[in-house]
């Protein structure tokens, strides 16, 4: 019932690869990893050094009134210029211990790309399982448009030949005025058709990220996915993205709650400065010094207004938060893979009905036409018969499409809608590429092409 493979045509699988290259939401998800990625390196720049170089230079008139007290009665004395100050210094600090805040925060990034790429997971199979879906709905408009055009020309077929019969007085007008109804009912059937068929295109476009051309009958996945329910829902539960994704926010959470709490403990850091000056700011007689100096600083907290310990108790909740949302998560895979499981068993029961029923509709409409012809038939019972057939087709269009659309929704619902479970004949996006080309960074604004 679907369309017919040609040269040139459009697979399901060239679809996917188009979509998993050019959807702008798969492609604005990769971007948002990449700019997780930079967590680590600004983790870590917590154990590197600060360097701040300082320069200073300008005009300065000066005025100085001494009192001079050797004498009888005093006197005064007044020194007054110009000179042109300068100082140069550079300072560099170093932290020692900042009460494990630097390593939780480093843990912490490094979680946080994880999730990062846990929700790309899920991204790319929504992506992919929007593209499938995409892909069969314009399969089935573009088939049930057709079916509705051929409808028309058979119903316009006949009413031109209950019009002849009416001409020679076999039928009434009754039945001219009931074939005109059903025609004009099929047309109106094939304008909502063709509304439901660029719908579809536009929805192609939109998800896939080209025009769509000629596309051609698809199958299902079912190979990939586990073969009883029980498996489905265990592999689901312990490894769709969604549900690691909410672990690693765990462990985000968690280690938020230590680095809220190293903020209670000291802080130790080293610090390097050297300061050289040309003419002083204060008097016109030194015309050259400097300064170098090298002090270990030791801060303890003693109490802060009890902001740092509110964000403890702040932590500590969030982090029960994110163990609630792991259960939620568990729930709610195991919720759509029952639920994709039991679509997918109602297609497959779906196609075998209908298929009988487009059989036993083909097999009543040709005996309806032949009673008719010797009048043991009305000319509407004829026109029902048609319209049964034609909704029989219809429904079996629908049929297959949703076979193959529950394949794909119960494939992704236990996480393997994957590029590499399909074998897509397309590069893999590795993540790990552009968190390799930031991680040990320590400076530099151009942004690598992790893609």
């Amino acid at each position: 019932m679907l369309l017919v493979a040609s040269a040139g045509a459009e697979t399901l699988e060239s679809a996917l690869i188009q979509a998993y290259q050019n959807n702008p939401t798969l492609n604005s998800q990769r971007a948002a990893v990449r700019a997780i990625d930079e967590n680590v390196p600004q983790a870590l720049s917590g154990y590197r050094p600060r360097v701040t170089v300082t320069a200073s230079g300008g005009e300065q008139s000066i005025s100085t009134v001494t009192k001079v007290t050797t004498t009888t009665p005093n006197s005064y004395s007044t020194q007054s210029g110009y000179n042109s100050p300068a100082t140069t210094g550079v300072t560099a600090t170093q932290t020692l211990f900042n009460g494990f805040q630097t390593a939780n925060k480093t843990r912490q990034a490094e979680a946080q790309v994880q999730a990062a790429r846990e929700t790309l997971r899920v991204t790319e199979q929504q992506v992919l399982l929007n593209a499938a879906t995409a892909y069969m709905n314009l399969l089935r408009d573009t088939a049930i448009f057709d079916l509705q055009k051929r409808n028309v020309e058979v119903l316009q077929e006949q009413l031109r030949q209950v019009r002849d019969r009416f001409n020679v007085g076999e039928v009434t007008r009754t039945d001219v005025a009931q074939s005109e109804s059903s025609l004009a009912s099929g047309r109106s059937q094939v304008l909502t058709a063709e509304s439901n068929y660029k719908t579809s295109g536009a929805v192609y476009r939109q998800v896939i990220g080209t025009n769509p051309g000629k596309l051609v009958a698809a199958t299902p996945v079912d190979r990939f996915s586990p073969r009883d329910l029980a498996g489905a829902v265990g592999v689901a539960t312990t490894s769709h993205p969604s549900v690691t994704t909410a672990q690693y926010n765990i462990d985000v959470a968690q280690l938020q709650v230590k680095v809220a709490e190293g903020a209670l403990l000291p802080t130790l850091s080293l610090q390097g400065n050297y300061t050289k000056n040309w003419l002083a700011t204060s008097s016109l007689n030194t015309m050259e010094s400097y300064n170098a100096s090298v002090l270990g600083q030791l801060s303890v907290p003693l109490y802060q207004g009890g902001a740092e310990y509110s964000l403890i108790r702040q932590a500590k909740e969030t982090l029960g938060q994110r163990r609630i949302d792991f259960d939620t998560a568990r729930d709610q895979a195991r919720q759509v893979v029952v639920q994709a499981w039991g679509q997918l068993e109602a297609a497959k029961g779906n196609i075998e009905a209908t298929q009988a029923q487009v059989q036993a509709s083909e097999i009543a409409l040709n005996g309806v036409r032949e009673e008719a012809r010797v009048g043991q038939r009305t000319t509407l019972d004829v026109l029902n018969a048609q319209q049964a057939l034609v909704n029989a087709r219809v429904s079996l269009v629908t049929a297959q499409r949703d076979r193959v659309v529950a394949s794909y929704t119960l494939l992704s619902g236990v996480g393997r809608l994957t590029p590499t479970v399909l074998g897509l004949r397309v590069p893999v996006y590795e993540a790990e590429t552009h968190y390799e080309q930031v991680r040990d960074s320590w400076a530099g604004v151009r942004t690598p092409d992790g893609r």
